[in-house]
Formats: C-alpha cells, structure tokens, sequence
C-alpha cells in the first residue's frame, strides 16, 4: 500500500512539473539579422538627377562625353579628374555644367570668323586598296595618347578644297528643342544620294554617298568640340557643337580640315568625305540632342 502511495505521489509530481513546463511564457519570436542594408539599398541621390552619370562596365570618357553632348575636356574639369583614363565602375560623373558654369564648349554666343581664302584644290588621292591595319582599338589609353597629340589621331589637316560652298537652303523647322535651337539654321552636309536613313537603335543617323575627297561641310554654325578617329566605328571624325544642347557628328572621312575648338560657319569645309571604319566611301552624319541622337530629317530642309 505505501510502495502504490509513493508510485502515486511519483506520478503527481512528475505531472507538475510536465505542466508547468508547458506553461511557460510566450517565447520571444525569432529574427533573422542581416547586416543593415539602409545605406546600400539607398541610392546616390545623384544617380536621379540628370547632371550626373554611373559609369558602367566598358565606358570611356570620350563616349560618355559624346552621349551627353559634352566635350570630354570639360568633363574631365568637372569632375577634377587628374587622370582621364582613371575611370571607374560605379564612379560617378558630373556631365551637365555646375551651377554658374557654362562650360567650356559652350556655343551659345559664337563670334563667327571672317570668310577663309579659298585656296586652290588639292590632287585628289586614290582610294586606297591595302588593309586599314594602322586603325587602333579605341581604349582609355588611346585617348591618353591622343590627348598629348593633340586629339587627331590619323587624320591630317589638309587644304580647303576649291568647290564652291553650296548655296543653303530654307531650313525646315526642328522638333521640339530647347530655347534658341529654333534659330541654328541647317543645310545638308553633303551632295550625294541617302543610302542609309535614321532607324533608332540601328542607324543613329544618315548616310550619304559620294567620291573620295567630295566636300564635306558644316551642316549648322558652331565650334568644333572633336575632331580626330579616337572612336571605334567613326573613322576620321568631326564633332560640331551648335547649342547648349545640339551637336552635328561627320564621320567616315578621308581627311579633316578643321581643329578643335575652332568655330566654323555654316557651309563651311570641314573634312573630305572617305570610307575611315567603313565599307564604302560615304558621310555619316548623326544629330544629337542633349546627347541623344535624333533624326536629322527633322532638322534638315527637303531636297
């Protein structure tokens, strides 16, 4: 009777403490710490604002220049860089002027030069026939040494060809701009049949056909902001900034005329047409606004 007494008291006991076991306070939940993420997942506010750009994998300053229709020289101001091929993934650049900065490529008030001399033409040169091997990769270090050389690359000045000027014609009215693009006057850089036309995302611009040394001319007024073959794909290029925010490219060219920096009127020779990075002798010619390239017909008048 007492071993059953005890065996029973056992079994109490035993059931307590089971109860009250179970019985516990609500346990804290369990959470899952990760470092914090705040100051990753938020963005530069920079990254937002159009003034800036986040350098990407493959980037150049010189194309990051052309696609934001800045000189890169100024960028390169902007942004304090002691070193131009020292550009980084994710870095991030200054490509619209600071505040009170007009930027050093700038055109809106261009002092135009005095009509230059006409002087005789130069012999025309044989399309070449060999392999265009003397053409670089393009490549920061390529710009470096294209810089300390004055940024021409291949191309060499050559004499102003005797054609006339060609007479422009009424311009037709540009798309939507910004204030004082309606007033650049447009004429087409060249004579010769269009063979290839703007196709966004496959043609950035027209092309146009020709003879090797046909004349090439400034389709608007403005400065120079680029001329030599420092980017794949263009051959002897010319850049001409008209605005603050149009700028004209004539790429493929035999030979260049002009200098950066230099101003140039409309209808002026800026280069010989050529076949540079291309397969046939031909002008491209892009329009940019706000580095972005847009539809030439749309500024050019009907011919």
């Amino acid at each position: 009777m007492i071993k059953k007494s005890n065996i029973l008291l056992c079994s109490i006991t035993l059931a307590a403490l089971l109860s009250g076991c179970g019985t516990t306070g609500v346990q804290a939940p369990v959470v899952e710490r990760h470092p914090s993420s705040s100051s990753a997942a938020a963005s530069d506010p920079r990254d937002r604002d159009p003034a800036y750009y986040t350098v990407k994998r493959g980037d150049t300053l010189l194309r990051i220049a052309l696609e934001h229709g800045q000189n890169y020289r100024d960028l390169v101001a902007w942004n304090d860089l002691s070193n131009p091929n020292d550009i980084k993934v994710d870095q991030v650049l200054r490509v619209l002027p600071p505040t009170g900065d007009t930027g050093g490529a700038q055109t809106s008030a261009i002092v135009m030069p005095p009509v230059t001399e006409i002087k005789p033409a130069a012999p025309v040169v044989p399309k070449k026939t060999g392999p265009r091997g003397e053409k670089r990769a393009y490549s920061d270090a390529t710009l470096a040494e294209l810089r300390a050389d004055g940024g021409g690359g291949d191309a060499k000045p050559a004499p102003a060809p005797a054609a006339a000027v060609v007479a422009a014609p009424a311009a037709a009215a540009p798309a939507a701009s910004a204030p004082g693009d309606e007033k650049i006057s447009w004429m087409w850089p060249s004579e010769g049949k269009v063979i290839g036309t703007f196709d966004e995302g496959k043609n950035k611009g027209v092309d146009i056909a020709g003879k090797a040394g046909q004349q090439v001319v400034a389709a608007g007024a403005g400065k120079v902001m680029y001329a030599g073959s420092g980017i794949r794909g263009y051959g002897n290029l010319v850049i001409v900034k008209h605005s603050n925010s149009l700028l004209s490219a004539y790429a493929h060219n035999r030979s260049i005329l002009v200098k950066e920096g230099q101003n140039v009127n409309k209808g002026q020779a800026i280069a010989e047409m050529g076949d540079s990075d291309a397969d046939r002798v031909k002008l491209h010619f892009e329009i940019r606004q706000q580095g972005k390239p847009v539809d030439p017909s749309k500024f050019l008048p009907n011919r």
